[in-house]
């Protein structure tokens, strides 16, 4: 069984954060996550609650969120890292809790109440309001199927809250019903029994009366606290329609918002495409223009080189024209050239002769030199003969004198 009390009321802008974030996308994280004083009751109570029977009855690892207490729209993140969420169950309350603890701080106690929704603002990205902490728990998980599989098992155990809590519901109504019956007939017997019964079954029926007063004081008392209790319910009751009519305002303002934000996402996103082709023209046009530019730098360059070429034209006509006035003199040093070169031809005509004689003469004394090289080379080798005649005669003379 829940909790009964009154909750605090949850503001209309707590369900936005959802539509402001998506899938597994997680923000920066900050250097640590505080937990309120309530999740730390609330450690101690899962703790005792785990004493008295309350298991586990399913888990998964997701970064844990919650929503700014201050803006109302942005997620704050809880855990550092990615952190095991677990569904709890306490059979001796019959109730079930969402419970993850992240080191030695709990980061999520939510006790589900038929009340609860849990939203899926993306592929990778689900959330629930608790209006008893008063905030938006955000699980950013891993892949798709791991979001669905939180999503049924949050459903199925919202279910079974709605059933928990409906069988409780008449477990009460049938105790006040029977309280109040049990209150009626105590009277109507008591008092036949005072009317009929005689002075011996009076005093015999002494204790019986005092045990029928007892019980009757304590159906009494059963039915004025079930009547209190029934109160508390419909005060929680009205307090938790309060506070899903506040998050269904919020959740309808989000969807609207995400119309608006759609329809100005796709204004900007076609100012966009049109300012991109805009940007393409013009830098088509910057491209032209360059191409222009570069065209008029060839031209001018060209321009300045056939400018240079005029100017050396323009300085070899005057050249020429120099050298024409100049012709008549070159025509007569030409002939008088000519005539120096007919005699010069001449001339060459004569030493041609000459050295062809010379020519002759040379090999006249070549022939004549071969001829008293080869009497010169036998008059050398007769010379070597005589040599080597007188050596060994000079050698005999030496023997002669050696042996006398």
């Amino acid at each position: 069984m829940c909790e009964v009390g009154t909750r605090p009321a949850f503001p209309a802008a707590g369900g936005g954060g959802g539509a402001e974030r998506g899938g597994g996308e997680t923000p920066p994280l900050p250097s640590s996550a505080l937990s309120p004083p309530a999740l730390q009751a609330g450690l101690a109570g899962g703790e005792k609650g785990r004493e008295m029977g309350e298991q586990p009855i399913f888990t998964a690892r997701a970064h844990v969120f919650q929503i700014d207490p201050s803006t109302k729209k942005n997620w704050v993140p809880a855990s550092k890292q990615a952190v095991t969420v677990s569904y709890f169950y306490d059979s001796t309350r019959n109730s079930y809790r969402i419970i993850s603890v992240d080191g030695a701080k709990v980061i999520i106690n939510s006790t589900i109440t038929p009340n609860m929704t849990f939203t899926k603002t993306s592929q990778k990205f689900g959330q629930w309001a608790d209006s008893r902490a008063n905030t938006v728990f955000g699980l950013g998980f891993s892949s798709e199927q791991q979001l669905s599989k939180f999503a049924e098992k949050f459903q199925e155990v919202k279910e079974a809250a709605r059933l928990a809590r409906e069988r409780s519901q008449e477990k009460i109504e049938t105790s006040s019903n029977h309280s109040q019956e049990s209150g009626r007939e105590t009277p109507c017997s008591t008092r036949a029994s005072s009317v009929n019964g005689t002075d011996d079954e009076k005093v015999s029926h002494g204790p019986s009366d005092t045990q029928l007063k007892t019980e009757n004081d304590r159906l009494k008392f059963a039915l004025a606290q079930s009547s209190s209790n029934v109160k508390r319910w419909e005060i929680e009751l009205q307090s938790l329609r309060e506070s899903n009519a506040r998050l269904t305002c919020a959740l309808q303002e989000s969807a609207a918002s995400i119309e608006h934000w759609k329809k100005q996402f796709s204004v900007c996103k076609e100012e966009n495409d049109q300012l991109r082709s805009k940007i393409e023209e013009l830098e088509e046009q910057c491209d032209e223009i360059n191409k222009e530019r570069e065209r008029n730098v060839q031209l001018s360059k060209r321009l300045q080189e056939l400018e240079a070429e005029l100017q050396d034209k323009e300085l070899e006509l005057e050249d020429l024209r120099k050298q024409g006035e100049i012709i008549p003199q070159l025509m007569t040093e030409c002939e008088t050239v000519s005539q120096k070169l007919q005699a010069a031809e001449k001339r060459n005509k004569d030493l041609e002769d000459k050295v062809r004689a010379l020519k002759t003469e040379v090999e006249e004394s070549k022939h004549r030199q071969n001829h008293l090289k080869t009497e010169l080379q036998t008059f050398l080798d007769v010379l070597d003969g005589k040599i080597d005649e007188l050596h060994d005669f000079r050698q005999g003379l030496s023997k002669l004198g050696v042996d006398n």
